[in-house]
Protein backbone atom coordinates (compact mmCIF):
# COMPACT_ATOMS: atom_id res chain seq x y z
CA UNK A 1 0.00 0.00 0.00
CA UNK A 2 1.09 3.22 -0.95
CA UNK A 3 0.95 5.95 1.90
CA UNK A 4 1.62 10.11 0.81
CA UNK A 5 1.47 12.34 3.76
CA UNK A 6 4.23 14.47 2.71
CA UNK A 7 5.13 14.98 -0.70
CA UNK A 8 8.39 16.73 -0.42
CA UNK A 9 10.87 14.77 1.73
CA UNK A 10 14.04 16.76 0.55
CA UNK A 11 15.98 13.37 -0.23
CA UNK A 12 16.02 14.00 -4.15
CA UNK A 13 17.59 17.56 -3.73
CA UNK A 14 21.15 16.20 -4.78
CA UNK A 15 20.11 14.51 -7.67
CA UNK A 16 18.99 11.54 -6.99
CA UNK A 17 16.43 9.14 -6.16
CA UNK A 18 15.20 6.06 -4.77
CA UNK A 19 14.51 3.23 -6.95
CA UNK A 20 11.66 0.23 -5.56
CA UNK A 21 14.09 -1.36 -4.30
CA UNK A 22 15.35 1.05 -1.95
CA UNK A 23 18.62 1.71 -4.37
CA UNK A 24 19.51 4.97 -4.82
CA UNK A 25 20.51 6.09 -8.07
CA UNK A 26 20.87 9.28 -10.47
CA UNK A 27 17.90 10.88 -11.85
CA UNK A 28 19.23 10.83 -15.44
CA UNK A 29 19.87 6.66 -14.63
CA UNK A 30 17.99 5.01 -17.93
CA UNK A 31 15.70 3.39 -15.42
CA UNK A 32 14.62 6.75 -14.08
CA UNK A 33 14.38 7.68 -17.79
CA UNK A 34 12.30 4.64 -18.83
CA UNK A 35 9.75 4.57 -16.13
CA UNK A 36 9.81 8.78 -16.49
CA UNK A 37 8.67 8.61 -19.70
CA UNK A 38 6.16 6.00 -18.89
CA UNK A 39 4.46 8.16 -16.36
CA UNK A 40 4.78 11.04 -19.13
CA UNK A 41 2.42 8.69 -21.24
CA UNK A 42 0.25 8.46 -18.46
CA UNK A 43 -0.42 11.74 -18.16
CA UNK A 44 -0.60 12.36 -21.74
CA UNK A 45 -3.38 9.40 -21.11
CA UNK A 46 -5.17 11.73 -18.62
CA UNK A 47 -5.73 14.30 -21.86
CA UNK A 48 -6.80 11.30 -24.36
CA UNK A 49 -9.64 10.61 -22.01
CA UNK A 50 -10.92 14.45 -21.99
CA UNK A 51 -12.30 13.96 -25.67
CA UNK A 52 -13.07 9.97 -25.54
CA UNK A 53 -16.54 8.57 -25.06
CA UNK A 54 -17.34 5.81 -22.32
CA UNK A 55 -16.30 2.85 -23.85
CA UNK A 56 -12.65 4.21 -25.05
CA UNK A 57 -12.78 6.20 -21.79
CA UNK A 58 -12.57 2.62 -19.84
CA UNK A 59 -10.27 0.93 -21.66
CA UNK A 60 -7.90 4.41 -21.33
CA UNK A 61 -8.60 3.92 -17.51
CA UNK A 62 -7.22 0.48 -17.53
CA UNK A 63 -3.80 1.39 -19.32
CA UNK A 64 -3.28 4.12 -17.12
CA UNK A 65 -3.45 1.59 -14.19
CA UNK A 66 -1.53 -0.79 -16.15
CA UNK A 67 1.06 1.93 -16.82
CA UNK A 68 1.51 2.28 -12.65
CA UNK A 69 2.22 -1.00 -13.10
CA UNK A 70 4.33 -0.60 -15.66
CA UNK A 71 6.48 1.89 -13.71
CA UNK A 72 6.55 -0.08 -10.46
CA UNK A 73 8.40 -3.13 -12.96
CA UNK A 74 11.00 -0.84 -14.44
CA UNK A 75 11.42 0.89 -10.96
CA UNK A 76 12.54 -2.35 -9.45
CA UNK A 77 16.05 -3.60 -10.89
CA UNK A 78 17.28 -7.53 -10.28
CA UNK A 79 14.10 -9.48 -11.31
CA UNK A 80 16.43 -12.68 -10.78
CA UNK A 81 16.04 -11.39 -7.05
CA UNK A 82 11.85 -11.16 -7.14
CA UNK A 83 11.28 -14.11 -5.25
CA UNK A 84 13.36 -13.03 -2.04
CA UNK A 85 12.09 -9.81 -2.21
CA UNK A 86 10.77 -8.85 1.27
CA UNK A 87 7.05 -7.80 -0.61
CA UNK A 88 5.25 -9.37 -3.77
CA UNK A 89 7.21 -7.46 -6.68
CA UNK A 90 4.63 -6.27 -9.29
CA UNK A 91 5.55 -7.07 -12.83
CA UNK A 92 3.60 -6.54 -16.42
CA UNK A 93 2.50 -10.06 -17.64
CA UNK A 94 1.87 -11.66 -20.75
CA UNK A 95 -1.63 -11.55 -20.14
CA UNK A 96 -2.20 -7.63 -19.95
CA UNK A 97 -0.23 -7.90 -23.51
CA UNK A 98 -3.00 -10.30 -24.57
CA UNK A 99 -5.50 -8.35 -23.99
CA UNK A 100 -4.25 -5.41 -26.23
CA UNK A 101 -3.86 -7.75 -29.03
CA UNK A 102 -7.55 -8.74 -28.77
CA UNK A 103 -8.63 -5.12 -28.23
CA UNK A 104 -6.08 -3.77 -31.19
CA UNK A 105 -8.06 -6.71 -33.19
CA UNK A 106 -11.42 -6.07 -32.46
CA UNK A 107 -10.99 -2.56 -33.46
CA UNK A 108 -8.81 -3.51 -36.41
CA UNK A 109 -11.82 -5.57 -37.63
CA UNK A 110 -14.22 -2.19 -38.22
CA UNK A 111 -11.39 -1.12 -40.54
CA UNK A 112 -10.11 -1.23 -43.77
CA UNK A 113 -6.55 -1.84 -45.02
CA UNK A 114 -3.93 1.05 -45.04
CA UNK A 115 -2.60 2.11 -48.25
CA UNK A 116 -0.78 4.87 -46.94
CA UNK A 117 1.19 6.07 -43.78
CA UNK A 118 -1.59 8.45 -42.28
CA UNK A 119 -0.36 12.19 -40.97
CA UNK A 120 -1.41 12.47 -37.20
CA UNK A 121 -4.84 14.62 -36.89
CA UNK A 122 -8.27 14.55 -38.06
CA UNK A 123 -10.33 14.75 -34.40
CA UNK A 124 -9.52 15.89 -30.79
CA UNK A 125 -9.35 12.41 -29.57
CA UNK A 126 -7.66 10.89 -32.63
CA UNK A 127 -4.98 13.81 -32.56
CA UNK A 128 -4.31 13.41 -28.87
CA UNK A 129 -4.12 9.22 -29.45
CA UNK A 130 -1.32 10.08 -31.70
CA UNK A 131 0.60 12.46 -29.41
CA UNK A 132 0.01 9.19 -26.68
CA UNK A 133 0.87 7.15 -29.32
CA UNK A 134 4.69 8.68 -29.54
CA UNK A 135 5.13 8.99 -26.45
CA UNK A 136 4.45 5.33 -25.91
CA UNK A 137 7.34 4.96 -28.85
CA UNK A 138 9.87 7.19 -26.63
CA UNK A 139 8.69 5.15 -23.59
CA UNK A 140 9.30 2.18 -25.72
CA UNK A 141 12.93 3.26 -26.64
CA UNK A 142 13.67 4.50 -23.08
CA UNK A 143 12.93 0.93 -21.68
CA UNK A 144 14.97 -1.06 -24.42
CA UNK A 145 17.83 1.29 -23.81
CA UNK A 146 17.60 -0.01 -20.45
CA UNK A 147 17.16 -3.48 -21.15
CA UNK A 148 20.69 -2.98 -23.15
CA UNK A 149 22.45 -0.98 -20.37
CA UNK A 150 21.76 -4.12 -17.82
CA UNK A 151 20.33 -6.81 -19.18
CA UNK A 152 17.90 -6.72 -16.70
CA UNK A 153 14.46 -5.40 -17.76
CA UNK A 154 11.03 -7.69 -17.94
CA UNK A 155 10.38 -9.01 -21.85
CA UNK A 156 6.74 -8.70 -20.54
CA UNK A 157 7.26 -5.02 -20.26
CA UNK A 158 8.53 -4.52 -23.09
CA UNK A 159 5.97 -6.85 -25.38
CA UNK A 160 3.52 -4.15 -23.34
CA UNK A 161 4.74 -0.67 -24.48
CA UNK A 162 5.72 -2.41 -27.83
CA UNK A 163 1.94 -3.43 -28.40
CA UNK A 164 0.31 -0.04 -26.57
CA UNK A 165 1.40 2.06 -29.52
CA UNK A 166 0.08 -0.13 -31.61
CA UNK A 167 -3.36 -0.18 -29.48
CA UNK A 168 -3.00 3.84 -29.79
CA UNK A 169 -2.53 4.01 -33.69
CA UNK A 170 -5.46 1.51 -34.12
CA UNK A 171 -7.31 3.89 -31.70
CA UNK A 172 -6.67 6.72 -33.13
CA UNK A 173 -8.09 5.13 -36.69
CA UNK A 174 -11.56 4.12 -35.18
CA UNK A 175 -11.49 8.12 -33.60
CA UNK A 176 -11.52 9.37 -37.04
CA UNK A 177 -13.81 6.24 -38.60
CA UNK A 178 -17.10 8.13 -38.16
CA UNK A 179 -15.49 11.72 -39.24
CA UNK A 180 -14.38 11.17 -42.65
CA UNK A 181 -11.47 8.83 -41.78
CA UNK A 182 -8.12 8.43 -42.16
CA UNK A 183 -5.73 11.67 -43.34
CA UNK A 184 -3.52 10.15 -46.02
CA UNK A 185 -0.25 11.21 -46.49
CA UNK A 186 0.68 12.25 -49.74
CA UNK A 187 4.68 11.71 -50.79
CA UNK A 188 6.04 14.92 -52.32
CA UNK A 189 2.72 16.64 -52.71
CA UNK A 190 4.05 20.09 -52.23
CA UNK A 191 7.07 19.27 -53.92
CA UNK A 192 5.30 20.96 -57.50
CA UNK A 193 3.35 23.76 -55.87
CA UNK A 194 3.47 26.67 -57.44
CA UNK A 195 5.66 29.62 -55.11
Amino acid sequence: MVVLNRIYTRTGDGGDTALSDGARVAKHDPRVEAYGTVDELNATLGLVRLHADARIAAQIAMIQNELFDLGADLSRPDMAGDDAAPYPVLRIVQSQVDRLEAEIDSMNAKLDPLRSFILPGGTALAAHLHLARTVARRAERRATALAAATGDANPAALRYLNRLSDWLFVASRIANLDEGGDILWQPGASRDAAS
